[in-house]
């Protein structure tokens, strides 16, 4: 009888993790601490809860690599994907989720999966047992200290921030409209989405005066704000100088105002719904570490949100991951301890979609151990693998940082056959991307056969 594989963490990784395993007729153990251990932002015991925002970012398999992995992980059947796709809302191009039953929906299939067994309370040591470690960037204490023990070395560590939300009854429509930036989607519920609120030049100014003056989070003596570039807080860009957040989340292109549409605004700032029933919207773009107080006051100075109620406040929480090019092998596994995986944000992933993705591959790597088989090397032309080279070695170790999929990642295309131009290229990274993946997919089913 195959043994058992203890996953550690029910957040996206740890999730797809424990479905890739079970699927492949591992027994799966899933232990997630929640709700007997709470975090700062997580408001359920759900699995695959999500906190940040409610988006998987662009669904274009063509042209956008986080797109290409998308469709690696629907290729290779993930629970995620699957779960996110039947609970869409209208996004534009993009994937955006209803979060509360997506969560839903992930927590009620693993359940119920035959191989699959969750067990709620804190893992306070690395496993003695086959295990993925998947506890994501709110790693409790205990196991961060136990990881930290184990390598010899203390976690890294950055600050990640939420955005706020509002209740959709609150928004001032005779301000703001819906519009999709450049009428992005295939229906008009998509190409209307977002709602956006218009900001003259000198709107915009007293808002970025309010932002710079604004009562913020401090942090412990001694501790040092590392952000990663993909969640900086509102005020941090503001910082960067004036023009940088209208060249940012408040960029006013592809938007055109039906209440003043000979007026071009010096600003916009959209909010992308959050629920299925569209009572709820997220600020695009506008993670925060003000306090609770400065930020009612701030955003209410946006026009359409001066009576805005607020569903749900920004905040700011420590981000826990782990220098992986210097302890990971190749297989995602402990050098110090190869019966340990590392998948998800821990392993300095960053994203929804790509910490699914390292779940999706550690469940099946360790699936495939377990059972005696052996798998060909994940090829690096795919986004999947061009994650995992990163993270085991194609990362600088002495500067690593938390990384989005992108095409920076993989490796260069053949510049021959008459593909120049930028949609060309990036359309040859996932033809090359979807043919490899396709392979290795083929190779792990035959390996299971």
């Amino acid at each position: 009888m195959t043994r058992e594989l203890h996953i550690v963490g029910g957040g996206m990784a740890g999730s797809e993790a424990a479905w890739q395993a079970a699927e492949a007729g591992v027994p799966v153990v899933l232990h997630e601490m929640r709700p007997r251990v709470g975090t700062f932002a997580h408001k359920t015991g759900d699995l695959a809860e999500m906190v940040c925002s409610n988006s998987f970012r662009s669904d274009d398999d063509e042209t956008n690599a986080v797109g290409q992995l998308h469709w690696e992980m629907r290729a290779a059947g993930g629970l995620i994907m699957n779960t996110a796709d039947a609970h869409a809302l209208p996004a534009g191009g993009a994937l955006a989720v209803d979060r509360e039953p997506f969560a839903a929906e992930v927590t009620r299939r693993l359940r119920a999966h035959p191989n699959v067994r969750v067990v709620e309370g804190e893992i306070t040591a690395l496993p003695d047992a086959p295990a993925i470690v998947a506890t994501g960037p709110l790693t409790s204490g205990a196991l961060a200290e136990a990881i930290a023990t184990e390598t010899g070395q203390q976690a890294l560590a950055f600050f990640d921030a939420i955005a706020p939300i509002v209740y959709a009854d609150t928004i001032d429509m005779g301000v703001a409209w819906r519009q999709s930036r450049y009428d992005k989607g295939d229906t008009e519920d998509e190409r209307t989405a977002y709602i956006n609120c218009p900001m003259t030049r000198d709107q915009y100014e007293a808002f970025v005066d309010a932002l710079l003056s604004a009562d913020v989070t401090t942090f412990k003596p001694g501790e040092t704000a590392q952000y990663f570039d993909g969640c900086l807080p509102i005020e941090v860009m503001a910082e960067r100088g004036r023009e940088t957040l209208r060249h940012g989340p408040m960029k006013p292109v592809g938007l055109t105002n039906p209440h003043q549409p000979d007026v071009k605004p010096w600003a916009v700032v959209q909010l992308r719904r959050d629920n299925a029933l569209g009572t709820l919207y997220n600020i695009v773009g506008f993670q925060t570490k003000m306090r609770y107080g400065a930020q009612t006051q701030v955003f209410r100075m946006i026009p359409g949100l001066e009576e805005a109620r607020f569903a749900r406040l920004g905040g700011i929480h420590r981000n826990t991951f782990i220098n992986s090019p210097t302890l990971l092998d190749a297989q995602m596994r402990l050098r110090s301890r190869p019966h340990i995986r590392f998948a998800g944000q821990i392993t300095g992933v960053e994203g929804y979609v790509e910490s699914a993705a390292m779940g999706l591959l550690a469940g099946r790597l360790a699936a495939a151990e377990l059972q005696g088989r052996s798998l060909p090397p994940v090829p690096d032309v795919t986004a999947t693998g061009a994650l995992l080279a990163h993270i085991t070695g194609g990362a600088e170790a002495r500067t690593f940082q938390p990384m989005n999929v992108n095409f920076g990642l993989f490796p260069p295309v053949d510049a021959k056959g008459g593909r120049k131009g930028r949609r060309e290229r990036y359309r040859a990274y996932t033809d090359r991307a979807k043919a490899a993946w396709q392979g290795w997919l083929s190779s792990d089913r035959q390996a299971a056969a």
